[in-house]
C-alpha cells in the first residue's frame, strides 16, 4: 500500500463513521469516511467551554499554528519568529592528565600501562597537564534586539570561542554573559542591534497533550524544525533539582540544545536541554527549562554573573502510602522531612524530622521532588509560610529562607571556578546509581583537574572515602581534604574494581 493517508488504508477505509476535531480558532471540521470516499464539511464555529478563556492568548497572538486537515500547520510560526533562532558554535580545549604509570588492575583501565589510550600519550612524560582542542555545536534563541541570547550553559562550557551565526547566514563572535551550571541556562551577547526576537508564554498555562514545536541545528542541521506534544510537566530529573522540566516527545537530538521549545502561539516557553537515551540520539523523551526558571537566572547572570537561590536545610523524601497511612494523612503528598540541618533556616523555623510539608507559601507540595525548585526561586531572607503536618493535624510554620552556598558552576569571561585543593567536582550518588554502586554511596566525579587529574582520577569514577572516612557527602569529603596536609588516599571505585588513589594536594 503506497498511501500514506490513514483515511486510505483499508482497516480504516471500511469503517463509515464521523468524527469531530475542535480547533483552536473555534472551528469545527466534520470528517466523514466512507470506503472508496473522504470529505471534509466545515460546520458552524461554535464556543467550546475553554475557547472563551483562551479568548485573550489568541486574539493577543501575533502568530499562531493555523490547522489544515485536521492537524497544526506551523508554517506561520515559523515564517515570523524562526529568524530570532540562532546556532551556536563554540571552540576550546578540554585539560586533559598525564596518565600514572601506576599497576595494572584487571577490569580497571585507565591506571596502568594496559590503558588502551596509553599510546597515544607517550612522549610527555613530563608534562602533567595537556590539551585536547574541543569543538561543539548548539543552538540559541535571541531574547534581546541588542544581541542578548539564551542558551544551555552546558554549550558553552569550556569554550574559548563562542560564535553565533544567525538564520540570514551573518556570523558574529559572541561574548559569555554567565553561565549557571545548576539550571544549565546560559546567557551569551553579540555585537548588532534590530534583531528579532521571540515572545514569551506562561509555563503555568501549558497543558499535558498540547502541541509544540522546536527550532534548532540538530548535527548541524540549522533550523530545522521538529514538532510533538507536552507529555509531562515538573519533571525532577536525579541530577537537576531545581529545575521542573516540561517533558515531551518532540525530536531533539545533539545540536538541539539550548533552542527554544514554542507553543501553538508562537510563545517560547522553555529551553530545550536534556534527552533521555541509551542511545546518545532521540528515543522519544525530551526535557525543556520552562522559560520562567531559565529568565529569573538570565536576568540574575547579567545583574550580578551569579546566581543566588534560597535554602531551607532540609532532607526531604516521597510519601508512599504506607507512610501517609502512619502519619494520619488522607493521601501520599507533600514532602516528608527525614532530617533538618544544624544551624540551617528549618531548625530556626522549628521544623522536624518527621514533618510532611504540605504547602510552601500560597504552592501545594504534592511530592519531594518540587519542593527543591520552588525554594531555590525564593529571596534570600524571605519570610515564607509552611503548611506541615504533625501529629496527624495541620500547623502553620513561619521560615526565613536562607541562602545556598554559590556554585562554583555559575562563571563568567574573566576566568574558570576555582575547584579546591583536591580539583574535584563531585555530587551524590542517583538513586540509579546508588542500585548499580557496590555499597550504594559516594560522590561521583563530574569533572576534574588540578591534584585528582594528576593522580589519575577521571570523571565518572566514584569517590568512596578519604583517609578511610566515608564519603557520604561532598561535606565529608571537604572535611576529609581539610584535615590532611600534603596526601590524602580517596578509595576510588571504576567499573567493578576498587583502588586507592594517593593524590598530593596543591
Amino acid at each position: 500500500m503506497n498511501s500514506t493517508n490513514p483515511l486510505r488504508r483499508p482497516w480504516l477505509a471500511a469503517i463509515a463513521g464521523a468524527a469531530f476535531v475542535a480547533l483552536p480558532a473555534g472551528v469545527l471540521y466534520l470528517y466523514v469516511t466512507a470506503p472508496h470516499a473522504e470529505e471534509r464539511v466545515a460546520a458552524q464555529p461554535f464556543t467550546s467551554p475553554t475557547s472563551a478563556s483562551n479568548a485573550a492568548t489568541s486574539n493577543a497572538a501575533t502568530t499562531s499554528a493555523a490547522v489544515r486537515y485536521g492537524l497544526p500547520d506551523f508554517t506561520a510560526l515559523v515564517d515570523q519568529y524562526g529568524a530570532a533562532v540562532v546556532n551556536i558554535s563554540v571552540k576550546g580545549t578540554v585539560k586533559t592528565s598525564a596518565r600514572m604509570q601506576m599497576p595494572s588492575i584487571p577490569g580497571f583501565p585507565g591506571f596502568g600501562p594496559d590503558d588502551p589510550t596509553q599510546p597515544f600519550f607517550r612522549g610527555m612524560p613530563g608534562n602533567p597537564h595537556g590539551s585536547t582542542p574541543m569543538r561543539g555545536e548548539g543552538s540559541g534563541f535571541i531574547v534581546g534586539s541588542n544581541g542578548i541570547i539564551l542558551t544551555n550553559a552546558h554549550v558553552v562550557a569550556n569554550a574559548d570561542k563562542v560564535t553565533v551565526k544567525l538564520k540570514d547566514r551573518r556570523e558574529f563572535e559572541a561574548k559569555v554573559l554567565g553561565q549557571d551550571e545548576a539550571s544549565d541556562v546560559a546567557v551569551v551577547q553579540i555585537d548588532a542591534k534590530d534583531l528579532p526576537t521571540v515572545r514569551f508564554g506562561q509555563p503555568g498555562a501549558v497543558k499535558v497533550g498540547e502541541w509544540v514545536i522546536a527550532i534548532g541545528a540538530p548535527f548541524g542541521f540549522d533550523n530545522s524544525v521538529t514538532a510533538g506534544i507536552v507529555s509531562a510537566l515538573g519533571r525532577n530529573l536525579p541530577d537537576d533539582s531545581y529545575v521542573p522540566f516540561i517533558q515531551t516527545d518532540v525530536a531533539v537530538n545533539p545540536g538541539n540544545s539550548g533552542g527554544p521549545l514554542f507553543n501553538l502561539n508562537g510563545e517560547v516557553i522553555g529551553i530545550n536541554s536534556q534527552i533521555y537515551s541509551r542511545s546518545g540520539g532521540y528515543e522519544g523523551i525530551s526535557f525543556a527549562i520552562p522559560i520562567d526558571v531559565a529568565m529569573n537566572v538570565s536576568r540574575q547572570l547579567q545583574a550580578s554573573g551569579h546566581v543566588t537561590r534560597g535554602r531551607l536545610g532540609v532532607g526531604i523524601q516521597d510519601v508512599d502510602q504506607a507512610l501517609a497511612q502512619s502519619f494520619g494523612l488522607d493521601a501520599p503528598r507533600g514532602a516528608l522531612v527525614s532530617n533538618v540541618e544544624s544551624g540551617g533556616p528549618a531548625e530556626a523555623a522549628g521544623l522536624k524530622a518527621g514533618d510532611v510539608i504540605l504547602a510552601f507559601g500560597d504552592q501545594q507540595i504534592e511530592s519531594a521532588g518540587q519542593l527543591p525548585s520552588i525554594v531555590a526561586a525564593v529571596a534570600p531572607g524571605k519570610e515564607v509560610e509552611l503548611k506541615v503536618w504533625r501529629d496527624r493535624s495541620t500547623r502553620e510554620i513561619s521560615v526565613k529562607v536562607g541562602e545556598a552556598p554559590k556554585d562554583e558552576a555559575v562563571a563568567d569571561n574573566a576566568g574558570q571556578p576555582e575547584s579546591g585543593r583536591l580539583g574535584l567536582m563531585v555530587r551524590p550518588l542517583s538513586p540509579d546509581e546508588q542500585r548499580q554502586a557496590r555499597g550504594g554511596e559516594g560522590l561521583v566525579v563530574e569533572d576534574v583537574d588540578g591534584a585528582a587529574a594528576e593522580a589519575g582520577i577521571r570523571p565518572g569514577d566514584i569517590v568512596l572515602s578519604a583517609n578511610g572516612t566515608q564519603t557520604r557527602s561532598v561535606a565529608d569529603l571537604r572535611k576529609a581534604v581539610s584535615g590532611s596536609k600534603d596526601h590524602v588516599a580517596l578509595l576510588v571505585q571504576r567499573g567493578d574494581a576498587r583502588i586507592f588513589v594517593p593524590v598530593e594536594l596543591g
